[in-house]
């Protein structure tokens, strides 16, 4: 097989693997009986997400990816400690039981989540060449926080985090808008090159993901 069919070939396995385990993912929350598994495994479906985008492109696995992982890991976990102990960022929330294991309140999880979100609409940017970085980060921090809009009220349903008295204040997303700001230009910085589809394909699915799960 050829280089670039292999390539093609490994994306559509990956692509059908993200897609596959959201359906699967769609199913088990909405029928009651199997939600309490389904909520369990939340935080290794998202491992999985990320070994998925690690393995779509395989010069990912070198030093200065891995750095810029880190750098995105802890900026999204500080945001999160900032938010929760002194809610300057977000407002007034609490991490519930859904993403599993946390550190000082923090879901450790949540690192991994900001680093698929900030990856994923970075290379969705850099695929439709705007050529501006000033609009791409622009962009697609605005595309993040649309997708919180849908992710807000299934966090709240399914035990992901909770706010004081269920009021999502304005803060919030303006806090989203700033960060996806902030690890985007990070995201610029490290100026990644040929990404393939299949962060851009993962980003799309959870817009389907939570705009169903909000209809259910």
């Amino acid at each position: 097989m050829k280089p670039d069919q292999s390539s093609k070939s490994k994306q559509i396995i990956l692509i059908s693997i993200i897609i596959l385990f959201h359906l699967v993912g769609i199913t088990g929350l909405a029928i009651p009986a199997t939600r309490p598994v389904f909520l369990q495994i939340v935080p290794w479906h998202i491992l999985l997400m990320f070994l998925v985008i690690i393995i779509s492109y395989e010069p990912l696995l070198n030093s200065c990816f891995l750095l810029f992982a880190l750098i995105i890991f802890i900026t999204g976990y500080c945001a999160e400690w900032i938010g929760i102990h002194k809610h300057w960022i977000f407002g007034n929330y609490t991490y519930g039981k859904a993403l599993g294991l946390k550190f000082d309140q923090i879901p450790l999880i949540i690192g991994i989540n900001w680093l698929l979100l900030i990856y994923s609409s970075g290379v969705l940017m850099q695929r439709i060449r705007i050529r501006s970085i000033f609009i791409r980060v622009i962009i697609g921090s605005i595309i993040l926080v649309l997708l919180d809009l849908l992710i807000e009220p299934v966090a709240i349903k399914f035990d992901y985090w909770d706010w004081i008295n269920n009021i999502i204040p304005l803060k919030n997303y303006a806090g989203w808008f700033l960060m996806s700001c902030m690890m985007l230009l990070v995201f610029e910085k490290f100026n990644f090159k040929k990404q393939s589809i299949v962060a851009p394909v993962l980003l799309l699915t959870q817009f389907v993901f939570f705009a169903i799960l909000n209809i259910l």
